[in-house]
């Protein structure tokens, strides 16, 4: 018989409505500065006067950073205290962002997106002091809420920049970020306390650190510039390679130092590894999915015969619903885990973007097909965006929660990679010959594209299968006290 809920007192009541503001805030300052650019990356490369392969770098060099910075930070936290780590990863994002606004150079705005990658670090530094700081029967439902903060963000600030461009120039774009930055740090330092939960037995891995960085750097810029450089070019295959030899040095390396910066031990069992696949998968799906929506929603309908000659602003309000689907589903998942655990969650959050994504395979003329599908995706992305926290809180001690919730987001971002090379790969795959020149994909790419996204949310729905138990996770001792676990921190419930 399950524990009666214990009332929340006045003072748990007031941390919660202090930290988790501000921690939501946070997250959302990084998403909509991280997909912010996306629909207008070919009016930068004219506003730029740079070619559109090499545009691409703006997106290239921030999700590197992220990748890179996002589990650094995190282990960081871990070792030296989750909020400085959070004001630092702020503060990155914001000069990034200070930079952009300042400078008319290309090669200084992708030197700003490098910089505003540090803001990657907030989802699991903000993760870890939920755990730090909520009464225990509030982690379920801040976790919940801050993962699904990232889909939201990156719905809403598609429609930003949209509603920006209407009226300014691209400039305007990185003023939001500054302002949203700004915001955060402020909200951060006065509320969020800091916290107690350190490894202070921990210690530093120089050289893990530079090789994850290395094969990571080497992945993304192998995945990210394949369609330009060619997926069978020298350049491309020797990343590739070098990806793998550095990954498996890497790894070497975190098994034979005393304190690694990622416990392969922990990385390794079921209800993280599995989870880090669910999240490769479901970020393949969203960010792909985000790209080849908005491209439909901007085709010139009297060239190629479909597609809604949208704007950017009517583009980004179409995937609207999709921000307004991943606010739904952070109390909805936070319930679902919960009562049932986090598999039910995960598995929803698979199945409705495979729906979301089969139906416009199948439907796709009218603007009505878009935003239905466009809310059911946002619904099923923040029911597994809150699913995927609660499997490894629940199989991590409090001391590894930065680094296993880090290491899930980078590869949440090698997903998105994957994903909108995959879907570009697509696209470019099979164009239309028209009469001017201008290279517009068929409405089968498109078909085809779509049906990609919806296997892999199908197999990423399946996942969660794989996962069949979590072992408890031993206490620790923080300083001179031991951090039990509570809930959201103690083993999960696993069937749904």
């Amino acid at each position: 018989m399950s524990e009666a809920p214990q009332p929340t007192t006045a003072a748990e009541k007031q941390s919660s409505a202090r930290v988790l503001p501000a921690l939501i805030l946070a997250m959302l300052s990084f998403s909509v500065v991280q997909t912010a650019v996306v629909p207008i990356l070919p009016s930068l490369a004219k506003e730029l006067d740079v070619s559109g392969s090499s545009i691409t770098w703006l997106m290239t060099a921030n999700l590197l950073s992220a990748a890179v910075l996002t589990p650094l930070l995190g282990r960081f936290g871990d070792l030296r205290g989750r909020k400085p780590m959070l004001l630092i990863s702020l503060a990155g994002l914001v000069a990034g962002s200070a930079l952009a606004v300042s400078t008319h150079s290309f090669t200084w705005l992708v030197v700003a997106r490098v910089l505003q990658g540090a803001g990657g670090g907030v989802l699991p530094l903000a993760i870890s002091i939920v755990r730090d700081e909520l009464p225990k029967q509030k982690v379920t439902g801040g976790v919940a809420a801050i993962s699904a903060s990232m889909g939201v963000g990156s719905g809403l600030g598609l429609v930003a920049t949209g509603l920006l461009l209407e009226h300014w120039s691209y400039k305007s774009i990185f003023w939001m970020g500054l302002v949203f930055g700004l915001i955060a740090v402020a909200l951060v330092a006065l509320r969020v306390p800091t916290d107690p939960v350190t490894d202070k037995d921990g210690g530093a891995d120089p050289l893990g650190a530079l090789t994850l960085a290395g094969w990571l750097s080497a992945l993304l810029v192998a995945v990210s510039q394949g369609n330009t450089w060619g997926w069978t070019s020298t350049r491309t295959l020797g990343l590739f390679a070098v990806a793998a030899v550095v990954a498996l040095i890497w790894g070497f390396i975190e098994v034979k130092v005393a304190h690694p910066l990622v416990d392969m031990k922990m990385m390794s069992r079921p209800a993280v590894a599995f989870t880090n696949l669910a999240g490769l998968l479901i970020g393949f799906g969203m960010y792909g999915s985000f790209m080849v929506i908005s491209n439909f929603a901007q085709t010139p309908e009297k060239l190629a015969h479909y597609g809604f000659t949208a704007t950017v602003l009517h583009a980004g309000v179409m995937l609207l619903p999709s921000a307004l689907g991943s606010m739904v589903a952070a109390p909805l998942g936070a319930l679902l885990i919960a009562r049932r655990g986090p598999r039910l969650p995960l598995v929803l959050g698979g199945v409705l973007g495979a729906v979301a994504m089969a139906y416009l395979a199948l439907r796709h003329s009218h603007e009505g097909d878009i935003y239905l599908s466009s809310a059911i995706f946002g619904l099923g992305i923040g029911l597994a965006f809150s699913a995927m926290p609660a499997y490894i809180n629940g199989a991590v001690p409090v001391e590894q929660s930065g680094i296993a919730n880090g290491m899930n987001a980078v590869l949440r971002t090698v997903g998105g990679a994957i994903g909108t090379a995959v879907m570009a790969a697509i696209l470019t795959g099979d164009t239309m010959k028209l009469p001017i020149p201008v290279s517009l994909p068929t409405l089968d790419a498109y078909r085809h594209a779509f049906w990609t996204a919806a296997v892999v949310c199908v197999v990423a729905g399946a996942v969660p299968f794989l996962i069949r138990t979590v072992k408890p996770v031993t206490s620790v001792t923080v300083g001179n006290r031991t951090a039990a676990p509570t809930p959201g921190h103690e083993p999960v419930k696993t069937d749904a």
